[in-house]
């Protein structure tokens, strides 16, 4: 017979949602967060003239790193406004504390001391940001200037020292704000603050892109046929992202016997879960950053050098194998995806530390010594899982890049699988959370009847 709980858990629904006052306030505090995010991507860098700007992103970023930072951060980037750069910088910030908490026996020893060495680390983190939001700044207020003198476009009303530094101070500004914002939500909102904000950049742009689509079909520019093809690959992708993003691989966890109430000696048994897929959309937006970049760098600075030396005929030569649904662009991507799957598994779970909890509670894998043997067991289902997971990533990440290339559509190239695999996990972890909410007010209101029965009864 199912228990209580599992009844309650298989019969959440939204018709309990008028009288979660909590959650409601959650999620309407988590909506004018979002409001606010999509007003500041509206509200241009001081010295950036709004028009010329739009001419000049249309003309020389698509294709580079850039439409990933704009596709993120909402079209900020292509207005250039206080938050062009998005969360980008504290999640590339936060990626690198993680990996050094791993790597380094010094932040590793931080990382253990639990409540106050998270804290340690997450002050880390918001260095690192403004470390990298400065950087990456100054190199955009630079590339700006340089790109529009060399397209004969006024896009900086008073290019030179000054509006660098302040492009670059309204840009750290800007992301810190989202950096904070991303915080609140998370801890009094509802979902995970910066995947929210992340996701809003992306469902922003997606009217526009659809438009497109439907309007390059209605004129005759893009066969119906592709359209609908289009449509059906992304709906199987959908299916197979929620699909496999709550796969498991339950590893049999079994504890010494304990006397019960009756006296008999029962054993505990329990589940150690293995995501398919652990590393999340880590890969992907790794894999895709860093081999964009070097198309990036020579939409920005390569036109000045172009054709006037062999440097120049390189940069050309280098843009057009890697450009979006090149053989080799395809080829780099999913070894860069497998590579980045692996490692960033290998970072975020180890199988030594876990064995050893494992040991520490007395708990063991039926058929495995602890120990050693359990640490060799667990690396090798992972191994085994993560290859599964590096493929099911590679398969998704892969096919619309090299649909898009083959129907020579490559303006929606921003609608592929990362952005696909963002929208499902975060909706899909958000709704997970609401429901956890419905359920904390379900055993709320369980105990408070239970606490008014026991009162009359006395």
């Amino acid at each position: 017979m199912a228990s209580r709980a599992d009844q309650m858990a298989s019969g959440i629904n939204f018709s309990k949602f008028g009288k979660a006052d909590d959650l409601k306030k959650r999620i309407w505090f988590t909506l004018g967060a979002l409001i606010i995010f999509r007003m500041l991507s509206f509200v241009p860098l001081p010295g950036v003239d709004p028009v010329a700007q739009a001419a000049l992103y249309a003309n020389n970023a698509a294709g580079g790193v850039l439409d990933i930072f704009n596709t993120f951060s909402g079209g900020s980037l292509e207005r250039m406004s206080l938050i062009a750069l998005g969360v980008m910088p504290y999640i590339t910030a936060s990626i690198v504390v993680q990996l050094a908490a791993s790597l380094s026996p010094t932040l590793a020893a931080i990382k253990k001391e639990g409540e106050s060495g998270r804290k340690k680390l997450n002050q880390y983190t918001r260095y690192g940001t403004v470390f990298l939001t400065a950087m990456q700044g100054f190199f955009l207020a630079s590339g700006l200037e340089t790109l529009a003198a060399a397209n004969g476009i006024q896009a900086v009303v008073e290019p030179g020292l000054m509006f660098r530094v302040v492009a670059t101070i309204s840009l750290v500004g800007g992301t810190m704000f989202l950096m904070w914002l991303g915080e609140q939500i998370t801890s009094r909102g509802i979902g995970n603050g910066i995947s929210l904000i992340i996701m809003a950049g992306i469902v922003a742009q997606m009217p526009r892109l659809v438009a497109n689509l439907l309007e390059g079909g209605r004129t005759g520019s893009i066969d119906p046929i592709i359209i609908v093809g289009f449509i059906a690959m992304f709906v199987f992708l959908t299916l197979l992202i929620c699909y496999v993003e709550r796969a498991q691989r339950r590893v049999l966890i079994q504890y010494p016997k304990r006397a019960t109430q009756r006296g008999m000696m029962q054993a505990d048994r329990s589940h150690l879960p293995l995501k398919l897929n652990t590393a999340g959309v880590i890969p992907p937006i790794f894999a895709s950053s860093l081999l964009l970049l070097p198309i990036t760098v020579s939409q920005l600075g390569g036109q000045t050098v172009a054709g006037e030396s062999q440097f120049g005929d390189f940069i050309i030569l280098l843009n057009q194998y890697l450009s979006h649904g090149q053989p080799v662009y395809l080829l780099l991507y999913g070894l860069g995806i497998v590579f980045f799957c692996f490692f960033y598994t290998a970072v975020v779970f180890n199988p030594e530390e876990t064995a050893d909890n494992l040991k520490k509670a007395g708990g063991f894998i039926p058929g495995i010594r602890p120990g050693k043997s359990t640490q060799d067991y667990l690396d090798y289902v992972l191994t085994r899982i993560t290859v599964l997971g590096a493929a099911y990533l590679a398969v998704v990440c892969l096919l619309p890049d090299y649909v898009m290339g083959l129907t020579g559509q490559q303006q929606f190239f921003v609608i592929g699988g990362t952005s696909l695999l963002i929208l499902v996990n975060v909706t899909v972890d958000t709704i997970s959370q609401i429901q956890g909410h419905l359920i904390a007010h379900q055993y709320g209101d369980l105990l408070k009847k239970a606490k008014l029965k026991g009162n009359r009864g006395r």
